[in-house]
């Protein structure tokens, strides 16, 4: 009885020093003044990481297996993104399925009808993103090679 007894205090005695040790590098953490700074920074990098394009690497489009898995992957992945509020995301991977996508236009027609008017707008405007990605990635392709040839 005795010994259950000094096991139950060390554990509250260890547990008040953990729940002490956290609550003072947290108060000693948010005392720092380039905390906030270094906390927008961050979010701000990751932000903009997260903008630039799709972060998924797009499968070999030759496998078409692959491409198939990719595809139902991405398509699961959208929805259920969007079905818990994290739209962004969920769009990214609407999106990236629909470029990997053998028919775009008819996958295009399906989300239209299934998706909200405003997530539809969004993925849209993110396709266009992309669009306007790959064609001055074409471009700069294209400046390259005519380089190459002068």
């Amino acid at each position: 009885m005795e010994m259950s007894k000094t096991i139950g205090i060390a554990a509250g005695v260890a547990g008040t020093l953990f729940l002490g040790y956290c609550i003072y590098f947290d108060h000693k953490r948010r005392k720092d003044p380039d905390f906030k700074k270094k906390l927008r920074e961050r979010r701000k990098a990751k932000k903009v990481a997260g903008s630039s394009g799709p972060r998924t690497t797009l499968p070999n489009l030759t496998d078409h297996e692959e491409v198939q898995r990719f595809f139902l992957q991405e398509i699961q992945t959208g929805e259920s993104l969007i079905a818990a509020g994290d739209i962004g995301n969920g769009v990214e991977h609407l999106a990236n399925a629909i470029i990997v996508c053998g028919q775009p236009t008819q996958l295009l027609q399906v989300l239209q009808q299934t998706l909200p008017a405003q997530v539809f707008a969004l993925l849209i405007t993110r396709m266009r993103q992309y669009g306007n990605q790959a064609s001055e990635n074409e471009r700069v392709r294209l400046q390259d090679m005519n380089d190459d040839l002068e």
